[in-house]
């Protein structure tokens, strides 16, 4: 029993360990792309502010300078299908959604003072423009097939398509208007009825 415990504990530590140099390299990588433009840095760059090989930073960011921006993004995703797939008894899929997309919002992220800064980035930026586009549409499908097998509706049904679409458009909604959390509320509350009635006809054919 004590090795077992040794060993979950050194687990423990190798991983911290681990997420704080991703999160190490990822603010390196935000902060010098916002002092000095995207296309400015290089990987190099990143790797010696971040006091680590360029090999190590490929190791955590293989797919290149894009995704050290978007660091969060398999997290996201996951967050994203676990509020459909693993809502409390009781609570509809809208209803698990408007409460993931609230949280989102008012989460400490967008209270960072670098996050208008951000976004700015990401739209002045074409190749960021291009990979976050791409991004949603993983997210969309992810989210889309999830609804589905909530719903029983097979992969490729038009309304899980179009829900998946439109709950993730709420996000760039909500992040133009003065009240995000508002903008959500409302969004969804539209959304939620078009949902509710569909699927309920559906099951009623």
């Amino acid at each position: 029993m004590a090795e077992t415990i040794d060993r979950a504990g050194t687990g423990g530590r190798r991983e911290r360990k681990k997420a704080a140099t991703r999160q190490a390299i990822a603010d390196t990588a935000l902060r010098l792309f916002l002092e000095r433009g995207y296309e400015q840095v290089g990987v190099r760059d990143i790797a010696e502010g971040a006091d680590v090989s360029v090999s190590t930073l490929f190791n955590y960011f293989p797919r290149g300078k894009e995704a050290l921006v978007f660091d969060e993004d398999a997290r996201n995703e996951a967050a994203l299908v676990r509020a459909v797939t693993d809502r409390p008894a009781g609570q509809t899929v809208p209803q698990a959604l408007r409460a993931h997309l609230t949280g989102f919002v008012d989460s400490a992220h967008t209270r960072d003072p670098r996050f208008a800064d951000f976004q700015r980035l990401i739209q002045e930026t074409p190749a960021l423009r291009e990979y976050s586009r791409t991004m949603w549409l993983r997210h969309e499908h992810a989210l889309a097939h999830a609804l589905a097998d909530q719903t029983g509706l097979p992969h490729g049904d038009l309304v899980c398509a179009a829900y998946a679409r439109f709950t993730l458009e709420i996000l760039a909604f909500a992040d133009s208007r003065p009240d995000p959390v508002a903008a959500v509320d409302q969004a969804c509350l539209l959304l939620d009825q078009g949902w509710t009635t569909t699927v309920a006809r559906r099951d009623r054919g």
